[in-house]
């Protein structure tokens, strides 16, 4: 995938996505900031958290597997997921992970391909394609944001980009770049890419108290008191 961002048509990916995340990350606050996989992109560079680091099967300062991150629970504010879901083979296995290692309020950031858009038409003709991106599995946005709904995730934003067609040359690129205002005026949910903000939620108890009746209750001794005294006054 990283030397898929190298291309053509991956650089006007990883542009779009690059100006999501320092737009939605830079006001973001707390200690501990994640991203998992393709630590060769610094999607969480506009974030200003003072622990910031990267975890994946590449290169990064944490090697590890995005379904067992060796994260303690409840240890990170902030988490991003570039286009994890679509190239794990247990993606919901990923999103348990995420809820697990996220604080009550912590952010949650996914980009991942739009299978209802010319990118995912494209995919169907290569289904059993070996290479990059067309090899993973896309996820609906309907079916995601179900899973985070199950988890208690609740979303915070969100938007689609990348509404030209996936030509692999950036004169075509180009040419058709009318269609990202186009896309999102007139085909708000066609964007190749899909980028998700979302919340994780923790529901809190609430105390009741119980029920008295209140003609068994003493009356306080001021209450006769002040009541006189306000129809002496008048």
């Amino acid at each position: 995938m990283r030397t898929w961002f190298d291309s053509e048509l991956g650089q006007y990916v990883l542009a779009r996505e690059q100006a999501w995340f320092d737009a939605v990350s830079v006001d973001l606050f707390g200690f501990n900031a994640m991203q998992v996989g393709h630590c060769g992109v610094e999607c969480l560079r506009a974030n200003r958290m003072p622990h910031r680091f990267c975890g994946g099967l590449e290169e990064g300062e944490l090697r590890c597997l995005p379904e067992q991150l060796p994260i303690a629970s409840q240890s990170l504010d902030l988490l991003a997921l570039p286009h994890v879901l679509e190239f794990s083979v247990h993606p919901h296995q990923v999103l348990r992970e995420a809820e697990r290692v996220l604080r009550p309020e912590g952010r949650l950031l996914i980009t991942g391909f739009n299978p209802l858009s010319l990118w995912g038409l494209r995919r169907s003709f290569n289904r059993h394609a070996t290479d990059w991106p067309w090899r993973g599995r896309f996820i609906h946005l309907t079916r995601l944001k179900d899973w985070l709904a199950l988890l208690g995730f609740e979303l915070a934003g969100g938007r689609m980009a990348c509404y030209v067609p996936p030509f692999e040359h950036a004169a075509w690129i180009k040419r058709f770049a009318f269609l990202e205002a186009a896309g999102d005026r007139w085909w708000a949910l066609g964007g190749g890419v899909y980028q998700i903000h979302a919340v994780k939620r923790v529901h809190g108890m609430r105390l009741i108290a119980p029920k008295w009746e209140g003609h068994w209750l003493p009356r306080p001794t001021w209450a006769s008191s002040t009541r006189n005294s306000l129809n002496k006054d008048g």
